[in-house]
């Protein structure tokens, strides 16, 4: 296969199927990786595709995958709900602790709530380590990174690679749909890769969804319901729901 016509033919998937891993693009070009991340590097300069780390996006997505909802409107819907979430969560927190919170507006609720005493967060939310700034004995660690301006947090190559650098125990993490069988998602595919590197590097993954997030499958996967090991949600969710998640041996706790 020729340059040019490689070229062309890495476009034309990653449009069809919005997103491609480096992995699976060298394997369908017979060529090594190295050769597909240059390639991606000469078509992302010329505005054909936009890279991702471990991957690419397709240009056409661009509008889709950065449609995040404004953070006033995402800190209102379902808020009570949210709170008594993020009040449940911290309760498993613990002195000495080192968490990681992500961009959720459940997330900031539960910075809200955090006491001050010594802890390690590591965020990609700028509302979270605003929050969490005037207490004294909490330790702040924000990745950097490209700024996600609706919500207000970091994104992008240089965010995942900064997570890469830490292990926390906790991390504590919401999402737009959790589906029993296709795993949790995102409506954003740049947030999710960010809570991929989260949910790698944590001991234990707690996901905190309310009951409107069930039975839906937004447009990017995060990750399996295997890789939860705990998920915090409201008296609103479907028995079915609990049984399911109890068959999975994922700890459900309902306030």
């Amino acid at each position: 296969m020729l340059v040019a016509e490689r070229y062309e033919k890495i476009v034309e998937w990653v449009d069809a199927q919005g997103s491609m891993r480096v992995t699976e693009l060298s394997e369908r070009c017979g060529v090594t990786e190295e050769t597909i991340r240059r390639d991606l590097d000469k078509l992302e300069q010329a505005g054909r595709l936009r890279r991702s780390h471990g991957g690419a996006v397709s240009v056409k997505y661009k509008d889709e995958l950065q449609s995040e909802i404004p953070y006033p409107e995402r800190a209102v819907a379902h808020a009570e709900e949210k709170r008594r979430i993020a009040e449940e969560a911290v309760k498993l927190v613990e002195p000495g602790d080192r968490i990681a919170l992500d961009a959720s507006t459940t997330a900031w609720y539960m910075a809200a709530g955090l006491p001050n005493i010594p802890l390690t967060v590591l965020t990609n939310s700028i509302k979270v380590a605003a929050e969490l700034s005037s207490k004294e004995q909490i330790r702040v660690i924000a990745t950097g990174g490209q700024l996600a301006s609706k919500s207000l947090s970091f994104v992008g190559p240089l965010a995942e690679r900064s997570l890469d650098a830490y292990h926390v125990d906790k991390v504590f993490l919401s999402c737009k749909g959790v589906h029993l069988s296709k795993g949790i998602s995102e409506s954003n595919e740049l947030q999710a890769l960010v809570k991929q590197k989260m949910i790698h590097i944590a001991d234990e993954v707690i996901l905190l969804a309310d009951s409107s997030k069930f039975n839906i499958q937004a447009f990017t996967r995060v990750a399996a319901m295997e890789s939860v090991h705990k998920v915090i949600t409201d008296q609103g969710v479907l028995e079915e729901h609990v049984d399911a998640l109890n068959e999975l041996h994922i700890t459900c706790i309902r306030v």
